[in-house]
């Protein structure tokens, strides 16, 4: 199905049969990305009395018992409940799931043993006011990001003042290929997360941020339409799908 849209005076159209996924699952095998020294997911069959929920054993259906971090094994999106006590949850926070999303991609500094991403990167790509979202792809963009284990490896984070820039510019949804935007081990200071959204300033409760997703080569910088779909998690993030759509100008 085509559908058409408009932005700034600009008429585009989309193919909803064109989604490109740039989720990790949360994956029964332990093949799966993860990060922070969290648990592999544990897949059980849901047994009480003589039910149990696995057709392969003779149960009428299959019903899964999951246990899982969403920080930690696959894509999620955040809301600013994951640092204030406010208890927001990520579905009252995020109201709805369709942005105009702009795809760059960088290559972060290095800095003795960090692989930092500053402003200046962000500037490069001269991100619009108020974008509805930015997704960042990082280099090198090798397809193990798909199934690393990333925790004690200090992966590439950003610093405070590259998401003060975003918040700066209203940017509302970001996301990114890396497990979290702020250092593996930065003593819980969190600046990155506590300047994007706005948590010493003004409050950004509808922004969210979305780690963990892997955008590959194929897909090319520049404008999509983000589907970005989440689970009704009452907790301050979710496991979630976000789908990039292809544009075409009218």
């Amino acid at each position: 199905m085509r559908l058409h849209l408009s932005r700034d005076q600009e008429h585009y159209y989309f193919d909803t049969e064109n989604a490109l996924d740039i989720s990790l699952p949360v994956k029964r095998s332990e093949q799966g990305v993860h990060c922070f020294y969290t648990d592999k997911p544990e897949y059980t069959s849901f047994q009480a009395g003589s039910f149990i929920g696995n057709v392969s054993k003779g149960g009428a259906c299959n019903v899964d018992v999951i246990r899982f971090t969403p920080h930690g094994n696959g894509t999620h999106t955040e809301c600013i409940g994951h640092i204030d006590a406010s208890d927001l949850w990520i579905s009252q926070s995020l109201k709805t799931s369709l942005f105009f999303c702009r795809v760059i991609t960088v290559e972060p500094f290095s800095e003795g043993n960090d692989r930092v991403i500053r402003s200046e990167l962000l500037e490069k790509h001269n991100p619009e006011q108020d974008l509805d979202a930015l997704a960042v792809r990082t280099l090198p963009n090798t397809i193990s990001k798909k199934a690393t284990d990333y925790s004690g490896t200090n992966p590439a984070y950003f610093s405070e003042d590259a998401l003060w820039l975003l918040n700066q510019k209203n940017i509302k949804h970001l996301l990114c290929d890396i497990p979290s935007v702020d250092k593996e081990d930065d003593g819980g200071k969190l600046l990155a997360h506590k300047a994007f959204f706005g948590l010493n300033s003004q409050p950004r409760t509808g922004s969210t941020i979305t780690e963990l997703i892997y955008i590959p080569d194929h897909i090319e910088d520049g404008l999509y339409l983000l589907d970005l779909q989440i689970a009704s998690f009452e907790s301050d993030a979710s496991p979630s799908r976000p789908l990039l759509f292809p544009l075409y100008v009218v």
